[in-house]
């Protein structure tokens, strides 16, 4: 499980370090590969490659006549993009996924159990802020939470 939010630099070429906490997992798990994708929020997805691949798998399996999937199937597998931990524990950023997600020198790292979110730092902010007044003008949990013990 990845979990907790990590501020970080990227490098001049666009390189993000793994923060160590998570380094010994990765290369555990999936020997340093990484599979990272763009998602509707305006964020980056990076998932260790054997979850990317399940997603993936589940995803390509569904029928692509349903416009929604294949707009998905563009989307999520059009931009997966393999990318592997250098022996300094840094992930080379492709140009096109960073501009997609307007990330240049501050970022944030979010550990979202089984991949992370990566998000530009200002971006990041903006949106927990909206995502606390909005949690706090609705109120009431919805049915899928109630059952939770926050």
């Amino acid at each position: 499980m990845f979990r907790g939010v990590t501020n970080l630099n990227l490098d001049a070429k666009g390189r993000m370090a793994m923060p160590s906490r998570y380094r010994d997992r990765l290369m555990d798990t999936c020997e340093g590969r990484l599979v990272i994708t763009v998602d509707r929020d305006g964020c980056l997805l990076v998932y260790p490659q054997p979850e990317w691949e399940r997603i993936e798998q589940a995803l390509m399996s569904r029928p692509n006549m349903d416009r929604q999937v294949r707009r998905l199937q563009r989307l999520l597998v059009g931009h997966a993009t393999e990318c592997d931990l250098d022996g300094q524990g840094r992930i080379l950023l492709p140009t096109p996924l960073r501009e997609y997600a307007s990330l240049d020198k501050r970022a944030v790292l979010v550990g979202q159990g089984n991949k992370f979110e990566l998000w530009d730092e200002d971006t990041w902010t903006q949106r927990r802020e909206a995502w606390f007044r909005e949690e706090d003008e609705a109120g009431d949990l919805s049915a899928a939470l109630e059952s939770l013990s926050l």
